[in-house]
């Protein structure tokens, strides 16, 4: 498992909603490292890519989990991003946004909205929500760290750019305008 920068030089078999997300990166002059793996389906496969996307870097990567929820009703989305070793627990989050009986949406909603699939959750997939359905809600404790790590869309691949950058630069270009959480 090698950390590299930028896009892969061939994408070639790559599916075109990861292509999409390095080609809204480059718009943007994002720079941005890139790791190619296996789907990570344990916790052991997550810590090495978790390993690989903090190399070289002194104040830390937020590696987060990134939850597609919902309220009872299916009528309101929510994608939250949280450190990963931070418990969720929907009552204080419900508090927050004013949104009671939260539970994880369906794939197919996923789909629809964010053109993603369950196990590759990321903040990139609101690139692809158009109608701006899903709200982004952020930890606080998201931002504590210099860079931040998601999926391309895609679970096979692994990205890490600044944190300012995604404040400042990603999430203004997606225009969904954050809410901010403390869980």
């Amino acid at each position: 498992m090698q950390l590299v920068d930028g896009r892969p030089g061939n994408t070639e078999g790559r599916p075109d909603k990861e292509i999409r997300v390095y080609d809204f990166l480059d718009s943007l002059g994002i720079a941005y490292k890139r790791v190619d793996h296996e789907a990570a389906m344990t916790m052991e496969a997550c810590e090495e890519i978790d390993r690989t996307l903090s190399e070289g870097v002194e104040k830390g990567v937020a590696i987060c989990k990134n939850l597609f929820l919902c309220n009872r009703q299916a009528t309101d989305f929510y994608l939250l991003l949280i450190p990963g070793d931070k418990p969720f627990k929907t009552k204080y989050l419900s508090a927050q946004i004013g949104s009671s009986r939260l539970s994880f949406a369906k794939p197919e909603y996923m789909e629809q909205y964010l053109d993603i699939t369950p196990g590759s959750v990321s903040v990139m997939g609101l690139m692809n929500d158009k109608e701006k359905k899903v709200r982004l809600l952020i930890d606080e404790d998201v931002l504590l760290d210099e860079y931040f790590a998601c999926h391309p869309c895609i679970n096979t691949s692994s990205l890490r750019f600044k944190t300012s950058d995604l404040m400042e630069k990603v999430i203004p270009a997606m225009e969904h305008e954050p809410t901010m959480v403390c869980l």
